[in-house]
């Protein structure tokens, strides 16, 4: 179970990374997930963010094949996924987002990072294994 969360989670961080790349303002315009709330349009950042999404996805799939050593790589990108979590929490709670973006934010920020904590701890990852 634990290989296809990641194989899966790797192809969706693919494909949102090479949009991302591919092109910058559909991804800013298209993407649900209200990304014009969140500043203006800069092409160069989301393509920046594209390489990450790319490397991220690259880590999944990588844990996908080696679950037995993907513990402490699962734990890096649970920094990175609760990070961003919490950088959206903290706009939306300050206005810098509008509140609306408690349901936006649900399905591609909140949960991820829920998601990846919850497989962070040894219990639950035993079991998926």
């Amino acid at each position: 179970m634990l290989r296809l969360f990641y194989f899966v989670a790797g192809v969706l961080s693919f494909l949102n990374g090479g949009w991302m790349l591919v092109s910058p303002m559909s991804w800013y315009e298209k993407f649900p997930a209200g990304i014009p709330h969140t500043g203006p349009f800069n092409a160069h950042f989301i393509r920046d963010l594209g390489i990450v999404y790319l490397i991220v996805a690259l880590t999944f799939v990588w844990m996908s094949r080696n679950i037995r050593s993907a513990r402490v790589v699962h734990f890096a990108l649970t920094l990175f996924f609760v990070g961003h979590a919490l950088l959206h929490l903290m706009d939306i709670v300050s206005g810098g987002l509008p509140h609306t973006h408690w349901l936006i934010d649900l399905p591609g920020v909140f949960l991820p990072a829920l998601l990846m904590a919850v497989l962070a701890v040894r219990s639950v990852r035993e079991r998926l294994s």
